[in-house]
């Protein structure tokens, strides 16, 4: 893989990292957080550039879902769940 492309893998990778971080739920955070590690480990040793190719192409498609999913995840209240931080109900 040659250096920008490198670089621009990275970069992407980063950017999907951090907006999985964005979603509002727990369960979908953890989940889109987990995909995106996955992903990357299991195709980091690819050396075809068709391949990289394709899979940086799905990569940025995959971004603009996240980003889409985020956006509607934040117009609607989640209910937050026990393994979150936050304040304790009392009833």
């Amino acid at each position: 893989m040659a250096a920008s492309s490198k670089a621009q893998v990275l970069s992407l990778y980063r950017m999907l990292i951090k907006e999985s971080k964005k979603f509002p739920s727990y369960n979908y955070r953890t989940y889109a957080l987990r995909r995106v590690r996955d992903a990357f480990r299991e195709n980091h040793k690819v050396d075809d550039p068709k391949v990289q190719e394709q899979l940086i192409r799905k990569a940025w498609d995959t971004l603009a879902l996240i980003q889409r999913q985020v956006s509607i995840g934040q117009m609607y209240q989640a209910q937050q769940t026990v393994v979150e931080d936050g304040p304790m109900k009392t009833r």
